[in-house]
């Protein structure tokens, strides 16, 4: 029985190995490069390095050990990068069943969301910019840049409606530009 184990644990090992070079030959420099891309676009590196790695993985989701394991990097690494992507909600954690592992997922459409989820910021932004405004004087220099600034803030956030629309129209499911093919589908629904 012990050797019937053995035999299995260097099968699960060995195919353990095989994803990990399959993973540093194909994703790893895809998952360094994005990373650095949203790194650069200032997002905190390891939080970007784990959303990559979950991007270019074939189900959206890993493990805590899984991600380490991939990207070279400490399980409270990994717990500090999952823990500010669930809070931009990039990122689900999910318990598997009859578990104590958790899996952290991509979120469905997780760009369209991150989008979206700007609105209450824009809005924080313009009340506050507002405020400026009144309190500088709309004929200031201060004040004016203010206007212009909130002036832009407002374009930008009604067209990011109606394109985020639009967008989500094509991605309805009742058939018109349904193609559903490169959106990451969660093996489980999140909380």
């Amino acid at each position: 029985m012990a050797a019937e184990q053995t035999a299995g644990d260097d099968s699960g090992s060995e195919a353990r190995s095989e994803a990990l070079r399959e993973y540093e030959a194909r994703m790893s420099p895809f998952v360094e490069r994005f990373a650095a891309d949203l790194t650069e676009a200032g997002m905190q590196r390891m939080a970007a390095r784990v959303f990559a790695c979950l991007l270019a993985s074939d189900d959206g989701a890993l493990t805590s050990a899984e991600l380490s394991e991939r990207l070279q990097i400490s399980p409270a690494a990994v717990s500090g990068a999952v823990r500010y992507l669930s809070q931009v909600r990039m990122v689900s954690r999910q318990r598997s069943p009859g578990s104590r592992r958790e899996i952290y997922m991509l979120r469905q459409d997780v760009w369209f969301a991150a989008m979206t989820d700007r609105e209450p910021l824009i809005n924080r932004w313009t009340a506050t910019l507002d405020a400026g405004v009144s309190s500088l004087g709309e004929d200031t220099p201060g004040g004016r840049r203010l206007l212009k600034t909130t002036e832009f803030l407002r374009f930008l956030q009604g067209e990011l409606r109606d394109v985020l629309k639009r967008w989500h129209e094509t991605r309805e499911p009742d058939g018109a530009g349904s193609d559903t093919s490169d959106t990451v589908t969660n093996p489980a629904p999140s909380p």
